[in-house]
Protein backbone atom coordinates (compact mmCIF):
# COMPACT_ATOMS: atom_id res chain seq x y z
CA UNK A 1 0.00 0.00 0.00
CA UNK A 2 1.36 3.70 -1.10
CA UNK A 3 0.14 6.70 0.12
CA UNK A 4 0.95 10.77 -0.96
CA UNK A 5 1.32 12.77 2.82
CA UNK A 6 1.12 16.46 2.04
CA UNK A 7 2.54 18.13 4.44
CA UNK A 8 2.05 21.91 5.99
CA UNK A 9 5.55 22.85 8.08
CA UNK A 10 5.83 26.08 10.25
CA UNK A 11 7.81 28.68 8.10
CA UNK A 12 11.73 28.24 8.39
CA UNK A 13 11.89 24.77 9.19
CA UNK A 14 11.15 22.56 5.74
CA UNK A 15 14.27 21.54 5.77
CA UNK A 16 14.82 20.33 9.07
CA UNK A 17 11.12 18.33 8.63
CA UNK A 18 12.39 16.57 5.36
CA UNK A 19 15.18 15.43 7.12
CA UNK A 20 13.63 14.30 9.78
CA UNK A 21 11.06 12.12 7.00
CA UNK A 22 14.14 10.55 5.64
CA UNK A 23 14.87 8.83 8.72
CA UNK A 24 11.46 7.25 8.89
CA UNK A 25 11.53 3.74 7.24
CA UNK A 26 8.62 3.43 5.64
CA UNK A 27 9.29 6.94 3.86
CA UNK A 28 10.35 6.06 0.30
CA UNK A 29 11.10 9.72 -0.53
CA UNK A 30 10.10 13.37 1.18
CA UNK A 31 10.71 16.49 -0.60
CA UNK A 32 9.99 20.17 -0.47
CA UNK A 33 7.27 21.16 -2.80
CA UNK A 34 6.18 25.27 -3.50
CA UNK A 35 2.39 26.11 -3.17
CA UNK A 36 -0.28 24.86 -0.87
CA UNK A 37 2.24 22.05 1.08
CA UNK A 38 5.50 22.41 1.63
CA UNK A 39 6.54 19.28 1.47
CA UNK A 40 5.56 15.62 0.27
CA UNK A 41 6.27 12.29 1.23
CA UNK A 42 5.74 9.17 -0.04
CA UNK A 43 5.08 6.02 2.34
CA UNK A 44 4.84 2.21 1.89
CA UNK A 45 3.53 0.09 4.18
CA UNK A 46 1.54 -3.07 4.40
CA UNK A 47 -1.56 -2.54 5.05
CA UNK A 48 -4.15 0.29 6.17
CA UNK A 49 -3.42 -0.51 9.64
CA UNK A 50 0.49 0.07 9.43
CA UNK A 51 0.13 3.00 7.01
CA UNK A 52 -2.37 5.00 9.98
CA UNK A 53 0.56 3.90 12.41
CA UNK A 54 3.44 5.44 10.66
CA UNK A 55 2.00 8.51 9.65
CA UNK A 56 0.14 9.34 13.40
CA UNK A 57 3.13 8.11 15.52
CA UNK A 58 5.99 8.50 13.12
CA UNK A 59 5.05 11.52 10.78
CA UNK A 60 2.41 13.90 12.35
CA UNK A 61 5.28 13.55 15.53
CA UNK A 62 7.72 15.22 14.01
CA UNK A 63 8.63 19.03 15.23
CA UNK A 64 7.68 21.66 12.65
CA UNK A 65 4.37 19.44 11.46
CA UNK A 66 1.60 21.31 11.19
CA UNK A 67 -1.08 19.46 9.03
CA UNK A 68 -1.10 16.08 7.06
CA UNK A 69 -3.16 15.45 3.81
CA UNK A 70 -2.98 11.40 3.03
CA UNK A 71 -3.67 10.19 -0.26
CA UNK A 72 -3.80 6.77 -0.64
CA UNK A 73 -3.14 5.61 -3.54
CA UNK A 74 -4.85 2.82 -5.66
CA UNK A 75 -3.35 0.87 -8.86
CA UNK A 76 -5.48 1.37 -12.09
CA UNK A 77 -5.40 -1.74 -14.47
CA UNK A 78 -3.71 -0.54 -17.70
CA UNK A 79 -4.82 -2.82 -19.71
CA UNK A 80 -6.41 -2.20 -22.77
Amino acid sequence: MKAYVLIKVRTGEVTSVVRHLHRVKAVRTAEMTFGEFDAIAIIEAGDLEAMGTVIAAQVQTIPGILTTNTCLAVEVDGGG
